[in-house]
């Protein structure tokens, strides 16, 4: 038997499965350090990119991830340019009638940053300018309680933009996820002088958790993604994530 034929004839009949094997297309935003950024070499790290990685590990399949503007995230999952977006993504019933959501992989409140002292009530939000993300549960919250107070809301594609705002003092506060909000401004020296203020904000109506989007119906990554995320939690791998970026869990383990 010629050997070198044989193989060649087994490259042959692989070529199909190799060209039919398919990439699964993930997105992510850079604006929300730590839980993803792009570094000077263009590579995407963070807690997000980390996770997603490795919930693909466990599914065993092929990733390819990329970045956009949070806002456009979803529109771009439901015209199927990407097949699933791991983005610290609120849950909201509103998002799940566009997309479907993975179980909860981790969960923040919600907290006000302002100049350090600042005291809240509700007579404090009259004429106050709070800047949110365009698309965030904090914007649904702060529209259903705090407008009707006489809040003026100032919306962002980015929250970092809200961050450059509060500081030339444009805004009086921003409404943001806790750690977004400490890992990325009040611990930097733009961030001295302010603080969080006020209570914490974690209404189960909004703060359900952050889900993986997943394409609409589309149940077999969608059960992928769930029993990898399952394995990872149970095997340790997400501890070994989170630790790399928190001091603290962001997952409610049992």
């Amino acid at each position: 038997m010629n050997c070198n034929k044989v193989l060649a004839l087994s490259l042959l009949c692989a070529l199909p499965l190799l060209a039919n094997a398919q990439t699964v297309r993930i997105v992510t935003d850079v604006s929300y350090p730590p839980f993803s950024k792009v570094n000077p070499d263009g590579s995407i790290v963070g807690f997000d990119p980390d996770i997603a990685r490795a919930i693909c590990t466990e599914a065993k399949l092929q990733c390819e991830v990329s970045t956009m503007d949070f806002d456009g995230i979803i529109p771009a999952v439901q015209a199927k340019k990407y097949d699933l977006a791991i983005a610290s993504m609120n849950i909201t019933p509103e998002r799940a009638k566009a997309v479907d959501f993975s179980d909860m992989y981790f969960n923040i409140p919600g907290r006000l940053i302002a100049k350090a002292g600042t005291k809240i009530d509700d007579k404090w939000f009259k004429g106050k300018t709070i800047g949110v993300l365009r698309t965030s549960v904090q914007r649904e919250e702060a529209t259903a309680k705090w407008v009707p107070k006489g809040v003026k809301l100032k919306l962002y594609g980015k929250v970092t933009d809200s961050f450059l705002d509060l500081s030339n003092q444009r805004l009086d506060a921003v409404y943001l996820d806790a750690n977004v909000g400490d890992e990325d401004f009040l611990k930097k020296p733009m961030g001295k002088g302010y603080s969080f203020v006020g209570p914490v904000y974690n209404d189960p109506k909004y703060y359900m958790g952050s889900g993986i989007a997943v394409q609409k119906g589309n149940k077999e990554l969608l059960g992928k993604v769930n029993a990898a995320l399952k394995k990872i939690i149970d095997n340790g791998t997400y501890k070994q994530v989170q630790n790399k970026y928190f001091s603290y869990d962001i997952y409610p383990f049992k």
